[in-house]
């Protein structure tokens, strides 16, 4: 049976480029494989002529004589390139050649990422935990803060070589950052021992930072707080991180905040809550009172008379500003009517005669006990 056209094969033009031939190879080679069509007889077969057919046109000496003499290029007595070797790969052509230039395009997600050196590594991302008040959380305010961390070496000017100097190229890797190995018609990649993937090589490491390209360093930074914020805000300050390795892009800082609690206020979202204290009088027979606001200043309230323990009263935008959206919240006021201690003689008569007199004040209690003796009666039954 004679042999189809190679370029026939991979499905490409004679004036196909080294690009469009891997290209089309990588596409060929991902559809034929055996694994993935155990169920086609042919396809072993198949597979065996794309390779073939690619190991011969990826080699510029092989092609230059396939386009001139053909299959008879590779046939006995013609010159030009030669035959395939015996045994390789999995019959004609040199499998194990031509499948590891696309080996890291088929199987680069298993292999450890993409090829090529890594010169220089990005620096760690850093967290700073921020306790703020309630009242600076309301305006909004500008904090400096220290952070320790790593900031580039200005002795090397971050390169890690005495003086500033350039590394060398890793004579192992040939600045790769990896170095490979044939097992079978497989080709492995491992990150290069020598330079630990850098690619790179310092002779003459920074005496201040060991070669590293950085050193440990407290830095202060100003960071605006913006109004609303909330326990569990988090602010990003892009490449306020540690320093990277070598060259490297700093990594970010992530600022987590933390409103402290308040002594007079406690916060639900937008809103904000406030206890207050009433005289028993005040409550029973109704009246003004002034209570706080967290601007810091003062909102006079007026209590209806016989107002209870835990009425609530709110006052509208009173509370804090929306960090996301606009708006602000409201304020809301709860009362906690106080009873009356260190009473002196007087006021003690005075209460027993209210006592005396107030068997209709109090529709509450009346209500309730009212309540607990039908709840007694129906136990004697």
């Amino acid at each position: 049976m004679s042999k189809r056209d190679y370029y026939d094969v991979l499905g490409v033009s004679k004036g196909a480029s080294a690009d469009e031939l891997k290209k089309a190879y990588r596409k060929k080679a991902k559809e034929l494989h055996p694994d993935r069509n155990k169920d086609n007889p042919d396809a072993e077969a198949q597979f065996k002529e794309v390779n073939e057919a690619y190991d011969v046109l990826k080699d510029a000496e092989k092609k230059a004589a396939y386009d001139r003499f053909g299959h008879a290029a590779f046939e006995g007595g013609m010159g030009g390139g030669g035959g395939p070797r015996p045994g390789a790969g999995f019959g004609g052509g040199d499998f194990s050649s031509a499948f590891s230039d696309v080996f890291d395009d088929l199987f680069g997600d298993f292999m450890g990422g993409q090829r090529g050196r890594q010169r220089a590594t990005r620096g760690s991302d850093l967290r700073y935990n921020l306790r703020v008040t309630l009242e600076e959380a309301y305006a909004g305010i500008q904090k400096t803060i220290n952070v320790p961390g790593s900031v580039a070496c200005s002795a090397c000017d971050g390169t890690g070589a005495e003086g500033g100097g350039e590394p060398t190229t890793c004579p192992t890797c040939s600045g790769m950052g990896k170095v490979r190995a044939q097992q079978g018609f497989f080709t492995v990649e491992r990150t290069c021992p020598t330079c630990s993937g850098t690619g790179q090589i310092i002779k003459n490491p920074c005496k201040v930072c060991g070669g590293a390209g950085r050193i440990e360093k407290d830095r202060a930074l100003s960071v605006n707080i913006p109004a609303g914020v909330e326990t569990g805000t988090r602010i990003r300050l892009a490449g306020e991180g540690e320093a990277g390795m070598r060259g490297g892009p700093a990594g970010d800082l992530y600022i987590f905040v933390e409103v402290a609690p308040h002594k007079l206020f406690e916060r639900d979202g937008v809103n904000l809550y406030c206890r207050v204290p009433v005289s028993m009088s005040k409550a029973a027979l109704g009246g003004a009172i002034e209570v706080p606001t967290i601007d810091g200043g003062r909102s006079r309230v007026q209590i209806p008379g016989g107002s209870q323990s835990g009425r609530q009263m709110r006052l509208r935008g009173k509370g804090m500003p929306a960090l996301r959206g606009g708006g602000t919240g409201d304020m809301f006021i709860e009362l906690a009517v106080e009873t009356p201690v260190n009473l002196t003689s007087r006021q003690k008569e005075l209460l027993r005669e209210f006592e005396e007199l107030g068997e209709d004040n109090n529709p509450e209690s009346k209500s309730f006990f009212s309540s607990v003796k039908s709840f007694w009666d129906s136990m004697k039954g």
